[in-house]
């Protein structure tokens, strides 16, 4: 037992440096305390293990405990399987728009993972000039302008035309980039590419259908390695919230 409290607080100790570092990421969320809670649980649990404590707690506690981990898990395992089905995604040629989904942006311009959308968007655009793009996002309160606007900039210095380039400024979750979009656009007549990160994805193309597009297809994004255990995790709980408001 000594030796599950060990690899226990081991696992804590990582948990809450990997919350410091991406708190020093500056995402624009307080998701990174996620990861401290996290943390100072495998702390106590190995506390509790290394030093034989359990035995003091009842026993009706320990199931509880035990139902709610049981339940985690199963939420991040089927979550993370959900999320790899559309991990890489490619959409075909000739589609008629693409829906660039907003991510925050920063003072210096989009973020990492905002970025990493829009390059997925420029090589789909240049290697389908007919194709209309739409760029989906509002303005946070940490966001120096509207997301969109943000991204309509970065397209056009990498050679995107202005009049191929539709803005959808009022957004503020998925939900919303989608509903508001479809005013560019025929979601039950039009082909359309969801562009977002991969781990995004399947949340995304899910959202879409439920939306009312008929005919609408992925085209996956890269993420940064280093950052996936958290992007995986908020979207494991994104979907609980999706299915919990009746979004899917």
């Amino acid at each position: 037992m000594k030796r599950v409290g060990i690899l226990l607080y081991v696992l804590g100790v990582a948990a809450v440096g990997y919350g410091f570092l991406i708190l020093a990421a500056a995402s624009g969320t307080k998701f990174f305390a996620i990861w401290f809670l996290i943390g100072a649980f495998f702390i106590w649990a190995g506390y509790m293990t290394k030093g034989n404590h359990w035995r003091a707690v009842p026993p009706v506690i320990r199931i509880a405990l035990g139902v709610l981990v049981a339940a985690a898990v199963i939420v991040i395992a089927g979550g993370t399987a959900c999320i790899m089905t559309h991990f890489h995604d490619r959409a075909p040629d000739g589609l008629d728009e693409i829906i660039v989904l907003g991510a925050q942006v920063r003072e210096s311009g989009p973020s990492r993972v905002l970025r990493s959308r829009l390059n997925a968007a420029t090589s789909y655009l240049k290697g389908n000039p007919e194709t209309v793009c739409i760029v989906s996002g509002g303005q946070g309160p940490n966001e120096p302008c509207t997301e969109a606007k943000a991204m309509k900039d970065y397209l056009v210095e990498k050679g995107i035309a202005e009049d191929r380039i539709l803005l959808e400024d009022r957004s503020t979750t998925t939900v919303e980039n989608l509903e508001f979009s479809s005013r560019f656009l025929n979601r039950r007549e039009d082909s359309v590419g969801i562009v977002t990160n991969n781990f995004h994805m399947f949340r995304s193309l899910k959202l879409a259908k439920k939306g009312g597009y008929r005919h609408c297809e992925g085209i996956a994004a890269g993420s940064t390695p280093l950052y996936l255990p958290n992007n995986i995790l908020r979207e494991c709980l994104g979907i609980v919230k999706e299915v919990v408001s009746g979004n899917f």
